[in-house]
């Protein structure tokens, strides 16, 4: 067995993005500039590296600065049509073909696995009936890092209970994922349309694929 312990992204590592985004259709329309003022928040705190205090308190206070609106007022918005407004569109979302059974055929095998997401996944993984699978669940928000700031990505391996260097980390963006464990001295796969599976070299993981079988293949090889 190649490796005894995995991490892994959420949001389009594990399901298809673009399938929530098609049930979030009337809200993006309906309420984009709210998510916009949210993406550019998460921005300036990821470029800028300003993570003193409550990380919800900075973001809701830049997004308020974007909007001209109070930030508690942008906090509730934020809460409500986006965190818990967002959870129940995940019921009934299919996951990536072979993810199921390949997260049976780790933990039948003794393989850990641990989930980091940017955002709180807790719900996520309930409504997509994959929630019992993972011995450490961490939000990097609560942190009070994003990705991919390793701070997160450590927290995973001190839950873990293993040194990072031994842990896989599985996600599908090279600019948080890859990047983000890189930083914190893990081995990466990213995973990749059939179509776009040969990345540049500066992008390369450890191991790139995009069919979860090979992923199983590669980890328990």
């Amino acid at each position: 067995m190649r490796f005894s312990v995995i991490g892994f992204d959420l949001d389009g590592t594990l399901y298809p993005e673009y399938r929530l985004n098609v049930r979030l259709l009337p809200f993006l329309l309906k309420d984009q500039r709210l998510l916009r003022a949210m993406g550019r928040a998460r921005s300036v705190l990821r470029k800028s590296g300003l993570y003193e205090g409550n990380f919800y308190e900075l973001q809701a206070g830049l997004m308020g600065e974007f909007l001209k609106e109070p930030a508690e007022k942008v906090k509730e918005r934020t809460e409500r049509l986006i965190y818990r407004g967002w959870e129940p569109h995940f019921r009934n979302i299919s996951l990536f073909p072979h993810v199921r059974e390949t997260l049976d055929a780790f933990r039948e095998a003794g393989v850990k696995m641990g989930l980091l997401s940017d955002f709180p996944p807790e719900t996520k993984l309930e409504n997509l009936k994959i929630g019992g699978y993972w011995n450490a669940v961490i939000c990097s928000e609560r942190v009070g890092r994003l990705k991919p700031d390793p701070a997160p990505f450590l927290e995973l391996a001190r839950r873990m209970e293993i040194a990072p260097e031994n842990i896989l980390y599985v996600g599908n963006s090279v600019s948080y994922d890859v990047k983000g464990a890189r930083g914190a001295g893990m081995k990466t796969a990213l995973v990749r349309p059939k179509w776009k599976i040969h990345p540049s070299p500066e992008e390369a993981a450890d191991f790139t694929f995009h069919d979860y079988r090979q992923l199983c293949d590669y980890v328990l090889s």
